[in-house]
């Protein structure tokens, strides 16, 4: 039977890599599906990741029916067996729904990809609404880690080099050409860092003024650590937010 997965984790984990392999498996086996996107930091109608992959999608609107587009696509396609939603925080709780119907009406396969929560610690009203239809949730193995080294759990904006608490929900940064100014980018800290507001821009500060103590440095596990490969020989690293 087809199923609403979500597929969740901070920034950094690779969940855009894995939308893109996913979308890469099912098609290689003749699956016929869609692939949607909002306000990837890549552009508009685009899926992109760190690791410099990218595809064209779909851009989800905030007046976009997904039933209708899911309806469109089948009788476009002859046949829809799956959906990518990348970005699907964005999404509005009533495309959420209609992701659902998708799956339900259609027997069609909904994979969803998103982080949870925003800058403020918030839910976005997307995963939230996932959290309460996803047959499955799926939190991403690859752990995205803080400037420290334990593990980030908190995303958190930084504008001209601070760390932001309050501003609007939906502020697209990381986009490598922003001219704007201020400038917007994102961060990801463990819980501890994210309630000092220690960036690893500041971080750096108080390192070259050298005040250690202030820097709180959280231990890490030795488990973190993972020995080098051999010199020479190809270490392939797997990411999949």
């Amino acid at each position: 039977m087809a199923e609403l997965v979500f597929f969740t984790g901070t920034m950094d984990c690779g969940k855009s890599t894995l939308a893109l392999q996913m979308d890469h498996n099912h098609a290689a086996r003749g699956r016929r599906g869609i692939v949607l996107t909002q306000h990837d930091r890549a552009g508009e109608a685009v899926i992109s990741s760190r690791l410099g992959l990218r595809r064209e999608a779909l851009e989800v609107n905030a007046g976009l029916d997904l039933w209708d587009l899911a309806v469109s696509a089948r009788v476009t396609l002859g046949e829809l067996d799956y959906v990518i939603a990348d970005e699907v925080q964005f999404y509005e709780p009533e495309q959420i729904d209609q992701l659902a119907r998708v799956v339900d009406e259609l027997d069609v396969d909904v994979f969803a990809f998103g982080i949870t929560a925003d800058f403020k610690t918030q839910l976005f009203p997307g995963s939230r609404r996932l959290f309460e239809l996803a047959d499955r949730t799926q939190l991403l193995q690859v752990e995205a880690l803080c400037w420290c080294g334990k593990r980030a759990t908190h995303n958190a904006r930084v504008v001209d080099g601070t760390m932001v608490v309050e501003g609007e929900q939906v502020v697209v940064g990381d986009t490598g050409d922003q001219g704007e100014t201020p400038l917007v980018e994102y961060e990801v800290l463990c819980r501890r860092h994210f309630m000092r507001r220690m960036t690893s821009h500041a971080a750096r500060t108080i390192g070259a003024q050298q005040m250690p103590f202030d820097l709180d440095v959280c231990p890490v596990p030795a488990s973190t650590f993972v020995a080098s490969e051999p010199a020479g020989e190809l270490s392939t690293a797997h990411e999949g937010p």
